[in-house]
């Protein structure tokens, strides 16, 4: 356990943070599962709107750390494969 005050601030920030990010990647994964839904409904449109919300939620998760970059990144490079899979 802490035994000085900035150790005490530390974990109380560190707890804070930690559900921010929590929500952060749980907002993310579920815009992530909308976008798949609309996939396989293969309704074009449906699917493209819902891909450029997940990418914006997926960007933001990225930049403010809640996630690596390189796996946002890639899930949203899988994301886009498959909504111009349903164009073609």
């Amino acid at each position: 356990m802490a035994n000085h005050k900035s150790a005490k601030t530390r974990i109380k920030r560190n707890n804070k943070r930690c559900v921010i990010n929590s929500a952060r990647r749980s907002r993310a994964r579920t815009f992530v599962k909308k976008a798949l839904e609309a996939i396989a409904s293969s309704d074009k449109q449906l699917a493209l709107d819902a891909f450029k919300v997940a990418e914006s939620e997926l960007a933001r998760a990225a930049q403010k750390g809640a996630i690596d970059k390189q796996k946002a990144s890639r899930i949203v490079s899988r994301l886009s494969k498959k909504v111009k899979a349903i164009a073609a």
